[in-house]
Protein backbone atom coordinates (compact mmCIF):
# COMPACT_ATOMS: atom_id res chain seq x y z
CA UNK A 1 0.00 0.00 0.00
CA UNK A 2 3.29 2.31 0.94
CA UNK A 3 4.20 2.54 -3.14
CA UNK A 4 0.37 3.89 -3.99
CA UNK A 5 0.62 7.19 -1.58
CA UNK A 6 1.46 9.93 -2.90
CA UNK A 7 1.35 12.19 0.27
CA UNK A 8 3.96 12.48 2.87
CA UNK A 9 2.70 10.63 6.25
CA UNK A 10 3.82 11.81 9.81
CA UNK A 11 3.73 9.37 12.44
CA UNK A 12 1.76 10.98 15.48
CA UNK A 13 -0.38 9.95 18.38
CA UNK A 14 -3.53 11.93 18.27
CA UNK A 15 -6.74 10.85 19.77
CA UNK A 16 -9.79 10.54 17.03
CA UNK A 17 -13.64 10.56 17.83
CA UNK A 18 -15.65 9.29 15.09
CA UNK A 19 -19.13 8.99 14.09
CA UNK A 20 -20.27 6.03 12.07
CA UNK A 21 -23.57 3.93 11.11
CA UNK A 22 -22.98 1.93 14.68
CA UNK A 23 -21.73 4.23 17.03
CA UNK A 24 -19.77 7.17 18.45
CA UNK A 25 -16.13 5.49 19.08
CA UNK A 26 -12.36 6.46 19.60
CA UNK A 27 -9.24 5.54 18.90
CA UNK A 28 -6.09 6.56 18.21
CA UNK A 29 -4.32 8.64 15.13
CA UNK A 30 -1.38 6.72 14.07
CA UNK A 31 -0.25 7.83 10.95
CA UNK A 32 -1.39 10.99 9.46
CA UNK A 33 -1.18 12.92 6.13
CA UNK A 34 -3.55 15.41 4.39
CA UNK A 35 -5.17 12.50 2.36
CA UNK A 36 -6.26 10.07 4.97
CA UNK A 37 -4.81 8.33 8.48
CA UNK A 38 -4.39 5.01 10.33
CA UNK A 39 -6.66 4.88 13.51
CA UNK A 40 -6.02 2.21 15.95
CA UNK A 41 -8.71 1.12 17.75
CA UNK A 42 -10.47 -2.49 17.84
CA UNK A 43 -13.83 -1.00 17.20
CA UNK A 44 -15.57 -2.69 13.71
CA UNK A 45 -16.32 -0.04 10.61
CA UNK A 46 -16.92 -1.13 7.37
CA UNK A 47 -14.62 -0.75 3.95
CA UNK A 48 -16.39 2.24 1.92
CA UNK A 49 -18.37 3.31 5.43
CA UNK A 50 -18.50 6.98 5.56
CA UNK A 51 -17.65 8.36 8.78
CA UNK A 52 -17.41 12.14 10.54
CA UNK A 53 -13.55 12.60 12.00
CA UNK A 54 -12.82 14.61 14.90
CA UNK A 55 -9.27 14.85 15.72
CA UNK A 56 -7.96 16.03 19.23
CA UNK A 57 -4.96 18.07 17.94
CA UNK A 58 -2.06 19.21 20.27
CA UNK A 59 -2.91 23.12 21.04
CA UNK A 60 -5.93 23.90 19.03
CA UNK A 61 -8.95 22.02 19.35
CA UNK A 62 -10.56 19.46 17.17
CA UNK A 63 -10.18 19.50 13.48
CA UNK A 64 -13.52 18.17 11.75
CA UNK A 65 -13.23 15.85 8.78
CA UNK A 66 -15.46 13.22 6.65
CA UNK A 67 -13.70 10.05 5.68
CA UNK A 68 -13.87 6.88 4.06
CA UNK A 69 -12.88 3.61 5.39
CA UNK A 70 -10.45 2.10 2.93
CA UNK A 71 -9.55 -1.10 4.53
CA UNK A 72 -9.94 -2.88 8.17
CA UNK A 73 -7.54 -4.97 9.85
CA UNK A 74 -9.59 -6.36 12.58
CA UNK A 75 -8.32 -5.90 16.06
CA UNK A 76 -6.05 -3.51 15.22
CA UNK A 77 -7.42 -0.82 13.62
CA UNK A 78 -8.49 0.87 10.14
CA UNK A 79 -7.10 3.35 7.39
CA UNK A 80 -9.52 6.21 5.87
CA UNK A 81 -9.44 8.52 2.97
CA UNK A 82 -10.20 11.81 3.85
CA UNK A 83 -13.38 13.42 1.22
CA UNK A 84 -15.11 16.21 1.89
CA UNK A 85 -14.66 19.33 4.43
CA UNK A 86 -14.41 22.80 4.70
CA UNK A 87 -11.78 24.33 3.18
CA UNK A 88 -10.42 25.97 6.57
CA UNK A 89 -10.40 22.30 8.22
CA UNK A 90 -8.37 20.46 5.39
CA UNK A 91 -6.09 23.78 5.59
CA UNK A 92 -5.74 22.84 9.19
CA UNK A 93 -5.08 19.82 8.43
CA UNK A 94 -2.24 20.73 6.14
CA UNK A 95 -0.61 22.54 8.76
CA UNK A 96 -0.93 19.41 11.69
CA UNK A 97 0.86 17.28 8.97
CA UNK A 98 3.64 20.05 8.13
CA UNK A 99 4.42 20.19 12.11
CA UNK A 100 4.58 16.61 12.77
CA UNK A 101 6.51 16.02 10.13
CA UNK A 102 9.09 19.10 10.94
CA UNK A 103 8.78 17.57 14.53
CA UNK A 104 10.13 14.23 12.95
CA UNK A 105 12.73 15.50 11.62
CA UNK A 106 14.12 17.27 14.78
CA UNK A 107 14.32 14.47 16.32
Amino acid sequence: MDDKRKANRAKVSLKATWEGVRAILEGEIIDLSKTGCFILTNDKVTPGELIRLEIEQPRSGYLSLWAEVIYQMPEIGFGVHFTSSEESEMKRLEWLVKAELFREREK
